[in-house]
């Protein structure tokens, strides 16, 4: 009996990607205010060691989805350098408490 109807293979990876891609930056978001908060900017530098690690790895690991995951966190450790200088604009602003134990401001 002939198929009417070929069910095709599903490729669940771009899915899972834009989860995941999705969930990391939501969690960098509170990672950099309380970075911020607690340290001001000056530990902006770790965000960019983290990024080139995670980069790096990214380009030596077989696996892409894996290699795609490192990534998008190397990519999100440097964007948080920017978004660590704005934050500290958005809490000169106002937008945002200041942390009263720090005085470096």
């Amino acid at each position: 009996m002939p198929t009417l109807f070929i069910m095709p293979t599903l490729s669940y990876e771009g899915v899972l990607l834009g989860l995941a891609t999705f969930l990391i930056i939501g969690l960098f978001h509170p990672i950099v205010i309380k970075t911020e908060y607690y340290t001001g900017t000056r530990f902006w530098w770790v965000f960019l060691v983290a990024g080139i690690a995670f980069v790096g790895a990214a380009l030596l690991v077989e696996n892409i989805v894996v290699s795609a995951l490192l990534g998008i966190v190397g990519f999100s450790c440097m964007w948080s350098i920017l978004e660590l200088f704005e934050q500290k604009e958005r809490v000169r602003k106002g937008w945002f408490p200041k942390n009263p134990k720090r005085t470096d401001y």
